[in-house]
């Protein structure tokens, strides 16, 4: 059985994505969740130009992505979104991930709170927190990570200084 992880940076599928994330989680597939980009194919052709043929690669609505991931797989898979409130969406079908990875977050209207460091620059609105609160309640193990040779931020330590 393949592992799932599970990242949200609002660049979805970047460099830093191929050659760095995929080789170290050793993944094989990768699940962009994002509506707009999905249903534009001039979208959907810019998030895959760059990504090499050994990745099975969806750029797929959120439905599309529920109805993947109840699909077991003997393959690592790498699910990213671009906002912490998809998460919600894709409800139990990521329950089991390995991490959760908080990565890029620009600032949007909403966001309250913001956490920089070594790390990067990620920004929550209340309803982020909540739900990632939730996620984490439930046993989800949740990091702020820009790279994967770079520190990181736990969850529970962000939650102390809020």
């Amino acid at each position: 059985m393949g592992k799932l992880y599970v990242r949200v940076d609002d660049r979805l599928i970047h460099g830093q994505t191929i050659v760095a994330w995929c080789p170290t989680l050793k993944i094989q597939e990768i699940i962009a969740v994002d509506d707009a980009s999905a249903q534009n194919p001039v979208l959907k052709s810019i998030l895959t130009m760059g990504v090499p043929k050994n990745y099975v690669t969806n750029v797929v609505t959120t439905a599309e992505a529920n109805a993947l991931l109840e699909e077991k797989s003997d393959k690592n898979r790498l699910v990213i979104v671009k906002v912490p409130e998809k998460l919600g969406e894709l409800g139990d079908n990521i329950s089991d991930c390995e991490q959760l990875i908080l990565g890029n977050m620009a600032k949007r209207p909403d966001t309250v709170h913001k956490i920089s460091g070594a790390t990067g620059i990620f920004y929550l609105s209340e309803a982020d927190v909540k739900l990632l609160d939730n996620l984490a309640e439930r046993g989800m193990d949740i990091v702020f990570h820009q790279l994967p040779n770079a520190s990181k931020v736990t969850w529970k330590a962000f939650k102390e200084t809020i």
